[in-house]
């Protein structure tokens, strides 16, 4: 999908409080597509949304062996 910006310490977006997720949709589905995009591209082993500005209490960590699924 899409590689996003990664907010570094400082940016004023890590510091507001996020929303929780209350269902699953095709827009949220993208948003993880990416934000797993992006945390692979910057050999991450995490990711929350508001690293990528946004303001959802989401996460997603990866934890496997190679070749297994995510954790989302």
């Amino acid at each position: 999908m899409a590689i996003r910006n990664i907010r570094v310490y400082g940016d004023s977006v890590l510091n507001k409080e996020c929303k929780p997720v209350t269902e699953m949709n095709r827009k949220l589905e993208i948003l993880i597509e990416d934000m797993l995009d992006t945390m692979y591209d910057a050999n991450g082993v995490g990711l929350a949304a508001p690293q990528v500005g946004i303001l959802k209490q989401l996460v997603v960590i990866d934890v496997s062996e190679e070749g297994d699924s995510p954790i989302i």
